[in-house]
């Protein structure tokens, strides 16, 4: 493979405060080089050595590849008449995922794959670079196993989500269900899965079904992360950081005692401001969790039911207006952030030996991703360090 210079940066976004400004790491007139596929010197463009290939950024912003730590990609149908319900006043419960388990379950495995695909090339079309997919609208031991199978050959980073909600066929009977999770399905489904999740909340499942969940599945080689906390307070945060899970994802109804805990652990609060967009629900208070200490990432929750967008600028923007982050804050949550809610070192960052997985945009500051929402900047998309 033949090593790569890109030069005309104007703003270069490492995440690495020791190499430029602020949190994000910010060097101007700066190059890169990759080389097999990683970042191989940094430094003034001046300076750069010479190169097989070269790549102009005209100017434009480099940024490492958004890193989408929640998504739930393997689907079929849509639920856009229920969206329309919620705008014109209906609430949100999370019982829509229903609808969406039969849909998926009447799909072949060709109508899912090719939904996975064109939604993940929408992603990687904005600027996403590593994504987690999650299965969890199968709810059968075949569905999962096979919704599982389906994503892995989009991502290594697959999560097992049988916990969603109970399904119809074990109306009344949650325990019995969660067995069937713990058991059968989980060993079905854990070759294809690296995570492993559950819906922790009122009318989805109790902590101490959660528990049973995810102590399964870290039996069974996979590591943890949560949904907590998103339509109710709960115990969704303290078992997340008990279980010293990765992530606890939504985060929108805190106690201090949860605030306090997300601070005290290396469990990421994983924020989600799509869903808030799409249920009209109130938007968690990221500047509480980032002044208190907590890790915050930001994630599309890619979904047709609360969050049906695949843009990771979009939650940026957001994240800016709605939830009190800086920019950088917000950019440095959807990059470095997300990465850490993977527990990975090589992506979310643009340091030496890092994954040459970045972003040239066409604006003159990592800014214009809050400042021009909606805009499509992002103008190369390198993977790899191979342009996409």
């Amino acid at each position: 493979m033949s090593a790569t210079l890109v030069r005309g940066i104007g703003e270069l976004v490492t995440n690495d405060p020791t190499v430029g400004d602020g949190v994000l790491g910010v060097v101007r007139g700066a190059a890169l080089v990759i080389d097999d596929g990683r970042v191989a010197w940094i430094g003034p463009a001046e300076d750069a050595p010479a190169t097989d290939r070269m790549i102009d950024a005209e100017d434009g912003v480099v940024v490492p590849g958004f890193v989408d730590s929640h998504a739930h990609l393997v689907f079929a149908g849509d639920r856009a008449a229920e969206f329309a319900a919620r705008m014109a006043g209906e609430p949100y419960t999370g019982g829509g995922i229903r609808t969406t388990v039969a849909a998926t379950r009447s799909a072949t495995d060709g109508q899912l794959a090719r939904n996975v695909a064109r939604l993940r090339s929408e992603a990687l079309r904005q600027g996403t670079t590593t994504i987690e997919v999650k299965s969890g609208y199968g709810l059968t031991v075949e569905d999962e196993e096979r919704s599982l199978r389906i994503a892995r050959e989009h991502t290594a980073e697959t999560t097992f989500l049988g916990a969603h909600v109970v399904p119809p066929e074990f109306d009344g009977k949650s325990d019995a269900y969660v067995d069937v999770v713990c058991g059968p399905m989980l060993a079905a489904a854990a070759p294809y899965a690296k995570w492993v999740d559950v819906f922790c909340e009122r009318g989805a499942f109790d902590a101490d079904q959660s528990r049973a969940v995810l102590t399964a599945g870290i039996a069974a080689g996979l590591q943890p992360r949560i949904h907590a906390n998103q339509l109710t307070a709960g115990a969704g945060v303290q078992l997340a950081v008990a279980l010293d899970a990765a992530s606890a994802d939504h985060c929108t109804h805190l106690s201090d005692s949860d605030v306090a805990a997300l601070a005290g652990s290396a469990t990421v609060a994983t924020l989600l401001p799509g869903a808030e967009f799409s249920t009209r629900s109130p938007y968690p208070d990221a500047r509480r969790l980032i002044d208190a200490g907590a890790t915050v990432a930001l994630a599309t929750d890619c979904n047709p039911g609360s969050s049906y967008t695949s843009s990771m600028p979009l939650c940026v923007a957001l994240a800016v207006r709605e939830m009190r982050m800086t920019p950088a804050e917000a950019v440095w949550a959807a990059t470095a952030g997300g990465a850490r809610a993977l527990r990975r070192t090589d992506i979310g960052h643009l340091g030496i030996g890092a994954r040459a997985d970045l972003v040239i945009l066409d604006a003159p500051s990592y800014l214009h991703l809050a400042y021009r929402p909606g805009v499509p900047l992002v103008h190369t998309v390198l993977l790899d360090g191979e342009p996409t």
